[in-house]
């Protein structure tokens, strides 16, 4: 797996609570898949291929750990777990900063494929640039 990239850090507020007080799991998911596309937008550029498209395919595995509270500093840590011909696997682990602690909250595998927009029905495009012999 490839090193850990901070692709989103935010600040919790009121607006994102659920009717429980804590922070709805909707928009930990919302900015967990917007982390691992950032993230893998990084992983491509740094194996040398062109800022893709991505489009989200599949989230395996969501686990939410701990709740989050309004105030937590949380972080969305990526890695590569596997990048193919036009997709990319992304580990998504996020944590939360309270008080002095740090926290695990929720973690998560998110699947990305390359899209062409420039297709009529956004065909998957490769990620890299075919190398040349």
């Amino acid at each position: 797996m490839g090193d850990p990239y901070l692709a989103i850090q935010v600040v919790m507020m009121p607006r994102d609570t659920n009717p429980h007080g804590t922070i709805f799991g909707g928009v930990i998911l919302s900015y967990l898949d917007q982390a691992g596309a950032i993230g893998g937008r990084h992983e491509i550029a740094k194996a040398g291929g062109p800022p893709p498209f991505l489009a989200t395919v599949a989230m395996n595995r969501v686990e939410f750990l701990q709740p989050v509270l309004v105030g937590d500093v949380v972080k969305f840590w990526t890695r590569l777990i596997r990048m193919g011909r036009t997709s990319i696997t992304m580990q998504v682990q996020v944590e939360a900063e309270r008080n002095q602690e740090v926290l695990q909250v929720t973690t998560a595998e998110v699947v990305y494929v390359g899209v062409d927009l420039n297709t009529k029905d956004r065909r998957p495009t490769p990620l890299l640039p075919k190398a040349t012999p």
